[in-house]
């Protein structure tokens, strides 16, 4: 009897740095290849990523996906980056008819390749590329209830599974490359300490859990931490797919900031 999906956030750094060898990476890279030991490995893969938004849920189902370099300014080995993994048809289709019975619109997608959320943190979990991966989009409007119903669509798909949720517990560009202080990090900590708390107390009755995290903007340094919500919303799909505690934290610092990854 399948208990549902396994399932994991992460937070997937700057760009393509994490596979660059760059220096601020060095802790979430370490969490990264942590973390693939905590789990069975998966027969295949669903990433929501905080880079892909449309107007209603979409999947990948392209059979080789290409893929998407949506960062600039970066070194020309960037742009040579591979990842040559497959996706999975089947997949694609289970997911689209789970959020039909569900009477939500969704599309499948044969063109979109995967972008640099799904093939980063996979490139270091998952090196071989060797584990069939499908994405599922965000929606543009963002709204944390709707894709805390998302992550319950997603609940039904089987243990052999992974749904990965790649975005970034902290994402203030600005403050990235902006002097460091000790008002900010406390306002980047203080939020991380909400966000830990409130993924893994087993305190939290689960309707509270999905509340607080619908309401996440009245966390503390909420609008500091993320002044768009788009690499926060996949923790929001992950919660919804679990609606329990989270068993394990993994702390990481980027670029001088704290960050997080959450595993169910």
């Amino acid at each position: 009897m399948s208990h549902g999906p396994q399932i994991l956030f992460v937070s997937h750094g700057g760009g393509p740095l994490p596979l660059l060898g760059d220096r601020g990476h060095a802790s979430l890279v370490d969490a990264l290849e942590r973390v693939v030991k905590d789990f069975t490995r998966p027969k295949a893969i669903v990433v929501i990523s905080a880079h892909w938004e449309e107007h209603s849920p979409a999947i990948t189902a392209a059979q080789s996906p290409d893929l998407i370099y949506d960062y600039y300014g970066f070194p020309p080995e960037s742009y040579d980056i591979t990842y040559p993994v497959k996706g999975d048809a089947e997949l694609a289709q289970s997911i689209f008819r789970l959020f039909s019975q569900q009477g939500m619109s969704v599309t499948l997608d044969q063109q979109r390749g995967l972008d640099h959320g799904v093939f980063v943190p996979l490139k270091i979990m998952y090196p071989e590329a060797d584990i069939p991966c499908v994405q599922l989009s965000l929606v543009t409007h963002l709204n944390a209830d709707f894709h805390l119903q998302m992550g319950k669509v997603l609940s039904h798909l089987p243990d052999d599974v992974l749904v990965l949720g790649s975005g970034f517990t902290f994402h203030n560009m600005r403050e990235f490359f902006a002097p460091a202080s000790d008002e900010k990090q406390q306002m980047n900590l203080q939020f991380e300490h909400w966000v830990r708390h409130i993924c893994s107390a087993t305190e939290i009755s689960e309707p509270n859990r999905w509340e607080a995290l619908a309401n996440w903007e009245a966390a503390p340094h909420a609008r500091y931490c993320h002044p768009r919500e788009e690499h926060l919303l996949p923790l929001h799909v992950c919660y919804g797919a679990a609606q329990r505690p989270c068993r394990h934290i993994y702390e990481a610092e980027v670029l001088g900031m704290h960050a997080s990854l959450f595993l169910w």
